[in-house]
């Protein structure tokens, strides 16, 4: 999954470390999901979105997942 979250940190001008701190995480686990090793929980989404002051949609790319209708 695509994020925006390198882009948003360097903006800010944050470290991993950092904005990790401010989330409540580990360096590693912002690392992974900025190289796309790993897909954030939906807590961790939000808390990252809603630090920048934006909505998850804005910072996570959802055009790869595949969404199918029940029925």
């Amino acid at each position: 999954m695509n994020t925006r979250i390198r882009e948003l940190r360097k903006q800010y001008k944050l470290s991993q470390e950092e904005l990790a701190l401010e989330v409540g995480t580990t360096r590693q686990t912002i690392t992974s999901i900025e190289v796309g090793k790993y897909t954030a929980s939906l807590v961790l989404a939000y808390k990252i979105a809603k630090f920048f002051g934006l909505t998850i949609e804005e910072v996570f790319d959802f055009s790869d997942i595949n969404v199918e209708s029940e029925g």
